[in-house]
Formats: C-alpha cells, sequence, structure tokens
C-alpha cells in the first residue's frame, strides 16, 4: 500500500515524534523511508551577499554541513535498524518543497508530526503540517507531538 513514505524532519525533538510510527508502518510494509530536510532561503532582499556570484558565507556553510550531518545520521540509525531508507536535501519554502518532494520521489504517504501550536501562534505563523494537509493530494498522516 504505502511502498515510500516521506518524513520531513527540521532537527528538532518535536518533528522527530513521527519516526517511531513511519518505523513501524514501514516494517509492517516493507517500505521505504525518505528523509527530508528543508532548509529555509531567506528573500533575496534579505541575503547577506554583496552579490549572486558571491560564495556562501561560513556560516551558511555551516548549517549546511550541521543540516546533512543530522539527516545522514537518522538515517544512518534507521538503516542499523534494518530500514530501507535515503534522504533528501531542499531549500524553499517549506511545505511547498515537502509537497514537491513528495510528488517527485513518488511518495505514497508523507508521515510528519506537528509541533502542536494553538490560537495566536498558529493564527501568526501557521503551521508547516497544516499547509501539507491542505495542499498535497498524497495522503498524510499527522502525528502531534508531546515534546
Amino acid at each position: 500500500m504505502y511502498q515510500r513514505i516521506l518524513v520531513p524532519l527540521d532537527g528538532s525533538i518535536s518533528s522527530e515524534a513521527v519516526l517511531p510510527h513511519a518505523e513501524r508502518l514501514a516494517r509492517e510494509l516493507n517500505s521505504e523511508i525518505v528523509l527530508i530536510k528543508v532548509r529555509v532561503t531567506p528573500a533575496p532582499q534579505f541575503e547577506i551577499r554583496v552579490s549572486p556570484l558571491a560564495p556562501e558565507s561560513k556560516r551558511v556553510q555551516q548549517a549546511r554541513a550541521d543540516d546533512k550531518f543530522y539527516i545522514k545520521s537518522v538515517c544512518n540509525r534507521l538503516e542499523d535498524e534494518g530500514l530501507r531508507a535515503t534522504y533528501l536535501l531542499r531549500d524553499g519554502p517549506v511545505a511547498e518543497t515537502i509537497i514537491e518532494a513528495a510528488e517527485v520521489m513518488q511518495a505514497d504517504l508523507i508521515a510528519m508530526s506537528t509541533h502542536g501550536k494553538s490560537g495566536a501562534k498558529l493564527l501568526l505563523l501557521g503551521s508547516v503540517a497544516y499547509q501539507v494537509v491542505r495542499n498535497s493530494p498524497k495522503p498524510t498522516l499527522v502525528i502531534r507531538s508531546s515534546a
């Protein structure tokens, strides 16, 4: 039924709350887990670069390296537990990039956790999980994080 499960992670404990659920599904259905970490790209007017051709700052390079280390270590842990897993690192608007990756990777399911924002926080900041559920044609499993 679900051959490929896309699991967005942002590096927080809250986002990882979905992993036990995705792992269980993957085991029972012999599915592949595709982890994705989306790095938010600043609008051009807020970019620190002097020129579009200028190299990335050390801070940006370190953030990219940290993201890769994080997502790769989660992927390795899943593989060590006998699961088929791979990962993607992408830049862009988070919800849109998750939905696009689900299409490109031919994911059958998006499994993610919500940080549990409500009220004014949700109104002001929005919810990536809400945007994905609302706009994705793929089935989406949302787990509320208790972290």
